[in-house]
């Protein structure tokens, strides 16, 4: 009997690509840029299953897909899938939750520190070659030990930044959240309170929710106005969770301390892009995710749930459609 056919749309690490081989036929696409529209809907036309980390199929290309089954993204994020109209088509809908949780608040608690500390910006500053003079008042940080941690979205990832914090920084953690997590309670001694507290009271603030019609521009010029002076932002969600263009006035104005990014509302920023220009911002290329071993076993995860489709088993991730 013959594999079933696969469009892949990005490379993969060796060893995954070894697993798919046992299992199917594929083309991955290789390109640094991404899969042109024509070629995406050519490909999903005869294939049975794809892996669509990159790409956002439209109903139009799904329409012409009568034989695929199963699109699995190697991210946790799916909001380049549309879930509904792909489960109407009878597709499932797999991604990689769990296996970068650790990784993701490394580098979200890697901004906190960058963030306060103002690594970025005095990194900058020594490859300039101005350390030939005294490092400037305005360049001075500011302490994480003993500070208070504000985390929007108290989920898998949200509770692991809140155990470094507390153990390693011994930061107070309060959190938002639709429910209650007392289990990060018992741990962290974390404490649920209304978004406007949070935001007052906090004197960094990470955004670990998913983006939804509700939590796009959750943090808007209103919200950034109750944080401190003092406060550090941090985006480690998706960049529409804030308005930018708010963030952008409350930076230039000093308005808040500072921000550190790993999202945007546009990836990759364009050249000119107004953050480029602020000294008080810390800017990473969607890489929370991004170390060899993790970014392997997602895409091994992700190559797992796509052959279950395949086989007509049940992926281990599904997403639901809501």
């Amino acid at each position: 009997m013959s594999k079933p056919y696969v469009f892949i749309d990005e490379a993969l690490p060796l060893s995954v690509e070894k697993y798919l081989t046992k299992y199917c036929t594929y083309t991955m696409w290789s390109k640094s840029q991404p899969v042109p529209t024509h070629t995406l809907q050519n490909e999903l036309k005869k294939a049975a299953g794809a892996m669509l980390t990159q790409s956002r199929p439209r109903a139009a290309d799904i329409a012409h897909a009568p034989h695929l089954k199963v699109i699995s993204t190697a991210t946790v994020g799916y909001d380049h899938l549309d879930v509904s109209m792909l489960a109407a088509h009878g597709i499932t809908v797999t991604n990689t939750p769990y296996v970068l949780d650790e990784t993701v608040a490394d580098l979200i608690f890697g901004l906190i520190l960058s963030g306060c500390r103002r690594i970025a910006e005095l990194h900058t500053w020594v490859r300039a070659g101005s350390w030939n003079q005294a490092v400037p008042l305005e360049l001075y940080g500011q302490d994480v030990y003993n500070k208070t941690l504000g985390i929007i979205g108290m989920g898998r990832i949200g509770e692991k930044i809140a155990h470094r914090a507390k153990h390693g920084f011994n930061m107070s953690i309060l959190y938002h959240n639709r429910s209650r997590r007392p289990e990060a309670e018992k741990l962290y001694d974390a404490k649920k309170v209304d978004l406007t507290t949070l935001l007052e009271t906090a004197d960094v603030v990470v955004i670990m929710v998913p983006l939804t019609k509700e939590t796009t521009h959750l943090i808007g010029a209103k919200e950034l106005a109750k944080m401190k002076p003092t406060a550090v932002l941090v985006n480690g969600a998706r960049g529409a969770v804030i308005d930018e263009d708010a963030l952008i006035a409350a930076l230039k104005q000093q308005q808040i301390w500072g921000a550190a990014l790993d999202v945007f509302e546009q990836e990759p920023l364009p050249s000119g892009h107004p953050f480029l220009t602020l000294e008080n911002v810390t800017l990473t290329p969607h890489i929370g995710s991004a170390t060899a071993a993790t970014r392997e076993a997602m895409a091994q995860r992700a190559a797992e749930n796509l052959v279950a489709g395949l086989n007509g088993q049940q992926p281990q991730d599904i997403v639901e459609n809501e």
